[in-house]
């Protein structure tokens, strides 16, 4: 790649013409590290943390679907798409980890992957809000894609 796709020919900001890119089966998962503090990872029931607001895991999973919908209102130069599947699934990992995994997916001309990586991270933006009452000692380590399928590229990481 050599040259940033939202810069036109004379470097303004602009957004990516589609209009001549072949319509393709596109997937992206991207994830997001949430560590918690022993205090709120104690209250771990079931693969869940309940509490009076509801489940933490399930409300993410909800916000960070409703998220992704909605990454072309957010990111002023992300085309609007209309998802046609989007999931997301959340598991403590060896090291006490909240892992957070969204995968979207269509069939269009442009992909997918800010709608993963805006889902997982606004997934990761719930657990803390409904986890800081009990500890502001919470860290969102990180976000990433992890793979994309479709389109012109497909990215694996190892």
């Amino acid at each position: 790649m050599n040259s940033f796709s939202h810069l036109d020919d004379k470097g303004r900001t602009a957004m990516v013409d589609v209009s001549e890119k072949t319509i393709s089966h596109r997937t992206a998962t991207a994830r997001s590290i949430v560590v918690l503090p022993d205090l709120v990872l104690d209250k771990l029931v079931d693969g869940d943390i309940p509490t009076k607001k509801g489940s933490v895991f399930q409300t993410a999973i909800i916000a960070g679907i409703m998220a992704s919908k909605k990454t072309g209102e957010l990111i002023p130069l992300c085309h609007p798409l209309g998802l046609e599947n989007c999931k997301i699934d959340i598991r403590v990992n060896e090291h006490r980890e909240i892992v957070i995994d969204c995968t979207a997916s269509i069939t269009a001309k442009t992909g997918i992957e800010m709608e993963a990586l805006v889902g997982a991270s606004i997934a990761a933006l719930t657990i803390y809000d409904m986890c800081k009452a009990l500890s502001h000692d919470i860290v969102i380590k990180e976000t990433k894609l992890m793979e994309k399928r479709g389109g012109k590229n497909d990215f694996k990481r190892a």
